[in-house]
């Protein structure tokens, strides 16, 4: 009768298994440009908290809870936030001249209600003169963007455009930053 209830429990435990839902992995899509080999001397380093430095999708419901972090359980970023911005920055021309450092602050998906949301990036630049790594200027940028789903979906989208954007951004920065500091030029206070 053991060997019977035995072989019972192994053929009905073998054809009931349970399979377990794997996260969906995404990365910024047509902003993930994999160039380091096209920066030249410049560098790209990006600095940012522990807690950035995995690759959940961050949310927070404004209009709950707002100092909770909540994260999607069917999504995830190929990579940490961190790692997928520096890899969609390319920069190229005037901003070969430097070495940027950025300090990113806030990488998350906000809702302001149940299908009201946007995606926030926060992050500052710093310029180093490659010849002897003085730095050269800062800048702070806040980029968001309302999401046009409430969701996982939205937020990707989202992010994917800030990037472009924040790419934008800090080009023209540092094109104006070269204008100020090229070779004979003096700038008065």
């Amino acid at each position: 009768m053991k060997f019977l209830l035995l072989g019972w429990l192994l053929l009905v435990g073998t054809g009931c298994s349970v399979t377990a839902t794997q996260p969906v992995l995404h990365d910024f899509g047509k902003a993930s440009v994999s160039g380091s080999s096209d920066r030249g001397k410049a560098s790209i380093n990006i600095n940012a908290p522990t807690w950035l430095w995995d690759n959940r999708i961050r949310y927070r419901l404004l209009y709950t809870s707002p100092s909770q972090i909540r994260f999607y359980g069917l999504d995830r970023w190929v990579a940490a936030p961190p790692e997928l911005f520096e890899q969609a920055l390319h920069f190229s021309g005037q901003a070969l001249d430097y070495s940027v450092l950025i300090r990113l602050q806030d990488f998350e998906q906000q809702f302001e209600s149940r299908d009201k949301a946007r995606v926030v990036l926060h992050f500052s630049v710093e310029a180093y003169a490659i010849k002897d790594k003085q730095l050269v200027g800062q800048q702070t940028f806040y980029l968001e963007q309302s999401t046009k789903t409430a969701d996982a979906a939205g937020a990707i989208i989202g992010f994917s455009d800030l990037a472009q954007q924040a790419n934008g951004k800090i080009q023209t920065w540092l094109s104006g930053m070269s204008n100020i500091h090229k070779p004979g030029i003096s700038v008065q206070p």
